[in-house]
């Protein structure tokens, strides 16, 4: 974090990160639609969430709903003025969308196995996250709020449940860039990317034989980001032609 400390699951921490979750969302959404016009729904949708979810950590944060060392004073009269304010901006946003979304053109077709079907799956997981910090984020207020009953929904829940999300993710983001639009080649990725999975797997082992053991977790997680970041160098160096050099 900025002032040195742990990512805890904090509140206030998932207020500022599901914003960042919805954006990158709509950031690979946007590029599908400008390079095939496609996904022009889900695009102002994105957009419609991620303003939305800003709206809702002020809220959050500034409101004095939520109790966390990160938060600011309570002042129960500015949370009232800025929910009016999500009601208008969020509840007017989302009447416009149910209006006009029938009347978006559809777009450009794609295949399943194309860097836009890749980019699909990408924002789907990252969409379900978003949703898991959500609902682990309101639930207690929520739970308060109609029964009473206080709750604490803390970091082992988001661990486990994010967890099982990214690593799908790290493992499936790699291929994205080596497919083709409109219809890709998953076998030519898998080709080009078996000994990126190679390193990968061979320096984890390293590490744990220089650890003399250890969770194995943890080694199946640096195999995963090691193979995430040696992918990109992949698509890099098949993008700048080297790949095709070396292999004439």
């Amino acid at each position: 974090l900025g002032w040195g400390g742990w990512w805890f699951w904090d509140p206030v921490e998932n207020a500022s990160f599901m914003p960042w979750l919805a954006g990158t969302a709509l950031l690979h959404s946007a590029l599908v639609m400008e390079k095939r016009e496609a996904l022009k729904i889900w695009t102002v949708l994105l957009a419609i969430l991620t303003f939305s979810l800003s709206l809702m950590g002020t809220f959050l944060v500034r409101s004095g709903v939520l109790t966390s060392v990160h938060a600011f004073a309570s002042d129960p009269s500015r949370g009232v003025f800025i929910l009016c304010i999500l009601l208008i901006f969020i509840g007017g946003a989302l009447s416009l969308f149910a209006f006009r979304a029938p009347k978006l053109a559809a777009g450009g077709l794609f295949a399943p196995i194309s860097r836009e079907g890749a980019l699909v799956v990408n924002n789907l997981i990252l969409t379900v996250a978003c949703g898991t910090v959500l609902t682990g984020t309101l639930y207690p207020l929520l739970l308060e709020t109609l029964t009473g009953d206080k709750i604490s929904v803390g970091p082992p829940f988001f661990n486990l449940t994010f967890g099982l999300l990214m690593a799908p993710l790290i493992v499936i983001v790699p291929f994205g860039p080596l497919l083709a639009w409109k219809r890709g080649d998953l076998l030519g990725a898998l080709q080009r990317l078996y000994v990126v999975a190679g390193i990968a797997f061979a320096a984890a082992l390293i590490f744990f034989y220089l650890q003399h053991g250890g969770p194995v977790l943890s080694v199946l997680g640096l195999a995963a980001g090691l193979f995430l970041v040696f992918g990109a160098v992949a698509d890099l160096w098949y993008r700048a032609g080297i790949g095709k050099v070396a292999g004439n």
